[in-house]
């Protein structure tokens, strides 16, 4: 067989795509092998893990709670609300720090073993396919035979059961986004009673029934950015599914003979025909790889049968494969190391020192003291509280230091889930008790909930003005 050296002809097109315009299916085959093994089990934990999480609570509340229309935020336990977004930032760049050190480390392994997208298609609704309408090359002779009876309950079945499946996901995602009960209680009822939740449960599920039945690998082939940008992250160095050209060129039939011109590679191409994005690997690194492995456990399988080394496609760098040279840590990557330490660092610090309220206690500007009845003076104080709880919460002042007495002005402190509170409050003290040797004397404010102990605040009491 004839190769054309240095051919870019595969990066002029999408694989899916005819010169026509029009949509190529992809039909992989089956894909068995250690990788797909281990990908399988970690796909049944991620699964396990999403179906399971929105029904465990933790002091009556989601234990994970993504509620961005409300913006209430419950990650493992831990209330945020829209008090945090300096956490939220600190976050999101940490994450966007990880994800090119990651990818600048690992290439597109997060694709091929994490994503969504590819846990459902090629764990769930590929095998789904392959349990009903069977491998491949049954499926495209189905899609060629006339309407029969058997086809017509194949394609009925399989299409029914890929809407049951995506109006599942979507009543999971949903509930991570309302929370179980809210979700039991659209549900239960009429949809005209919630007809927004019932719309957006419409909407999700058409979006998953589409994705997974019909669009596909055009997801993460069109779609989906992360694809586009390792064309700037990754370097040489990178680990990539990667073909081993060195080792397989030139590609030819298995001969039986002593001396053979041919590399390791019999171009028995079933390394595209398992491929669920439909690429040739052997081309070199391409955007609509997803690092899914498939090929790998393919051509190992073929290699065992001709009793030839494993790993003609393997996990290596260019480097690796052109040089033979072993991964190293190179500037970039201990640039980016540092950044996403220090800002773990100041993440971790800022939620180790966070509390359930923000307390803050300020003598009222321009204000000096004022008479009171019986011989005793007053301070105004501005109350700011931030109520960071999803529940409500009685809350109460107390003095600390001296004895004395503290008025609300207005509202009691009953503050709502994620209320701001802004109030005033005196404080009055004994004229006779007072130290008469200090002007301002130091105040400790004590902020309860119940008998427990919330926060205490210093502020500073104005008892005369000096001479």
């Amino acid at each position: 067989m004839e190769i054309k050296e240095n051919s870019e002809e595969f990066r002029d097109s999408i694989s899916t795509v005819s010169k026509s315009g029009k949509r190529i299916w992809v039909y992989p085959k089956k894909p068995k092998g250690p990788y797909h093994t281990a990908r399988s089990i970690l796909a049944v934990f991620l699964l396990l893990f999403l179906f399971i999480m929105p029904f465990v609570k933790v002091n009556g509340h989601p234990f994970i709670l993504l509620n961005l229309l409300e913006r209430k935020f419950i990650l493992f336990g831990l209330a945020f609300g829209p008090h945090d977004f300096y956490l939220f930032v600190i976050a999101f760049i940490s994450l966007v720090i990880f994800i090119v050190l990651f990818t600048a480390i690992f290439g597109r392994i997060f694709c091929g073993w994490i994503c969504p997208q590819t846990i459902f298609m090629e764990m769930v609704f590929r095998k789904i396919e392959f349990l009903i309408e069977g491998d491949a090359q049954q499926q495209r002779k189905l899609k060629e035979e006339p309407w029969t009876a058997s086809k017509i309950i194949k394609k009925s079945a399989k299409q029914l059961i890929f809407f049951s499946l995506s109006f599942l996901i979507a009543n999971v995602f949903l509930a991570f986004i309302i929370g179980v009960d809210e979700l039991y209680a659209i549900v239960s009822v009429s949809p005209i009673y919630h007809l927004t939740g019932f719309i957006a449960i419409c909407l999700f599920s058409g979006a998953f029934y589409f994705v997974f039945a019909f669009f596909r690998e055009q997801a993460c082939t069109i779609v989906c950015p992360y694809g586009r940008l390792q064309g700037v992250l990754l370097d040489k160095n990178s680990l990539v599914v990667a073909y081993d050209n060195v080792r397989g060129e030139p590609r030819g039939k298995l001969t039986r003979q002593e001396e053979s011109k041919n590399g390791d590679c019999i171009d028995c191409k079933l390394c595209v025909d398992v491929c669920p994005t439909g690429i040739d690997i052997r081309n070199g690194i391409q955007l609509e790889c997803v690092n899914c492995t498939a090929c790998i456990d393919a051509c190992d399988g073929v290699m065992m049968k001709i009793k030839k080394p494993k790993g003609l496609i393997r996990y290596d760098s260019l480097n690796g494969i052109q040089e033979g040279k072993r991964f190293k840590i190179t500037p970039r990557i201990i640039s980016y190391s540092i950044v996403l330490i220090i800002l773990l660092s100041v993440f971790t610090t800022l939620l180790l020192n966070r509390t359930d309220y923000t307390v803050n206690v300020l003598r009222t500007p321009g204000m000096l003291y004022q008479d009171q009845p019986g011989n005793k003076i007053s301070n105004l104080y501005n109350l700011y509280i931030i109520n960071k709880k999803f529940d409500n919460v009685n809350l109460r002042l107390q003095l600390l230091n001296v004895p004395g007495e503290i008025k609300i002005l207005g509202e009691e402190l009953n503050l709502r889930s994620q209320q701001v509170y802004e109030g005033r409050f005196m404080i009055l003290l004994d004229r006779n008790k007072l130290d008469k040797t200090l002007i301002n004397i130091p105040i400790s404010i004590g902020m309860y909930e119940g008998n427990k102990e919330i926060k205490i605040v210093k502020t500073s009491f104005l008892s005369h003005i000096g001479d």
